[in-house]
């Protein structure tokens, strides 16, 4: 006697199709689509961190302490704000910090312990990568478009440049990024038969939110020195006339010359009559009393003694100016 067995599947349904939804109900709990292995893989990487030794746990309670004592002040350094396009990374003593990347929003830092670091807003930079080919035969056996292969190497190596560098070093700092650019696309295309001459960064594009933003900053920082500017002129105008009012002080009779000057420069000036209601005389009780007998002083009465001679002796006769 023989024996036989049968499976029972649906009808129109292959053995293949079978097999294929056997593989994948067996796989299925393994796998868990791609948000499965994104937990799974965060919480690998939570278990693999290693717990914090006694110093660094020593270091973490006394930056608390320092915190709560110094409380009113510490706020403002351990408060931190992430804007809608950031995230912050906490690293904490040079560990990762449990949670991931932060933002937007409010999160706490403990200062000296926890430092963080926080991706920015995203530029357009404009290149131009000046490029020949140097050995035909290796251009032509080694790679099979050695110009859009160029181009594809220039654009990453831009980007991966740039990503070392903060936003004022790439506007300040053009000549030396090309100068990197210039180096690492040569050696890298040397087996190419292609020669790099010259990398130029033509333009950096920024947001215009952040346009705004630095031409506020910048605005600001010109009218702040603009202040600033005024305010040591004016010192050292104070300086210059406290130093000619010493010495003004110290030669009387300079008060009295610089007094004729400003007359004779009016009177050049101006084609017109000016009558001053007081004399030159009044200048002397602004003087010191040294100073007073260089004055010239009017006469004490208006009577002079003149003398005339007839006859015999002489006669004074009083004469009035009035």
């Amino acid at each position: 006697m023989s024996s036989s067995t049968a499976e029972l599947r649906p009808e129109g349904q292959n053995t293949a199709v079978v097999i294929d939804q056997q593989r994948r109900e067996k796989d299925r709990p393994q796998n868990g689509g791609s948000e499965g292995k994104m937990a799974a893989w965060a919480s690998a990487n939570a278990d693999d961190t290693e717990p914090y030794g006694l110093c660094a746990q020593i270091l973490i309670i006394l930056s608390y302490v320092i915190t709560i004592v110094t409380f009113p002040v510490s706020v403002f350094m351990c408060i931190k704000i992430v804007q809608q396009y950031e995230r912050a990374v906490i690293f904490r003593l040079g560990q990762l910090k449990k949670g991931g990347a932060k933002g937007p929003g409010l999160f706490f830092v403990i200062p000296c312990i926890d430092e963080y670091r926080k991706d920015s807003v995203t530029v357009e930079v404009d290149a131009v990568v000046y490029f020949r080919v140097s050995n035909a035969t290796i251009s032509i056996v080694n790679i099979e478009n050695s110009t859009g292969s160029t181009k594809l190497l220039a654009q990453t190596t831009l980007r991966n440049v740039l990503g070392t560098k903060t936003l004022s070093e790439m506007l300040s700092e053009r000549e030396h990024i090309s100068h990197q650019m210039q180096e690492s696309l040569d050696e890298a295309t040397e087996h190419w038969g292609v020669k790099v001459e010259r990398v130029e960064v033509k333009d950096v594009r920024l947001p215009r939110e952040m346009q705004r933003a630095m031409a506020a900053e910048a605005e600001a920082a010109r009218e702040a020195k603009a202040k600033v500017i005024a305010a040591e002129g004016e010192q050292k105008a104070s300086r210059a006339l406290r130093e000619a009012a010493l010495t003004i002080s110290e030669t009387p009779t300079a008060l009295q010359l610089r007094y004729l000057q400003t007359l004779n420069t009016i009177s050049a000036e101006h084609n017109s009559t000016i009558i001053f209601p007081f004399p030159i005389d009044i200048l002397s009780g602004f003087l010191p009393n040294a100073a007073r007998p260089f004055v010239a002083q009017s006469p004490q009465s208006p009577q002079q003694q003149v003398p005339l001679s007839g006859g015999e002796g002489r006669h004074n006769v009083p004469i009035n100016y009035d």
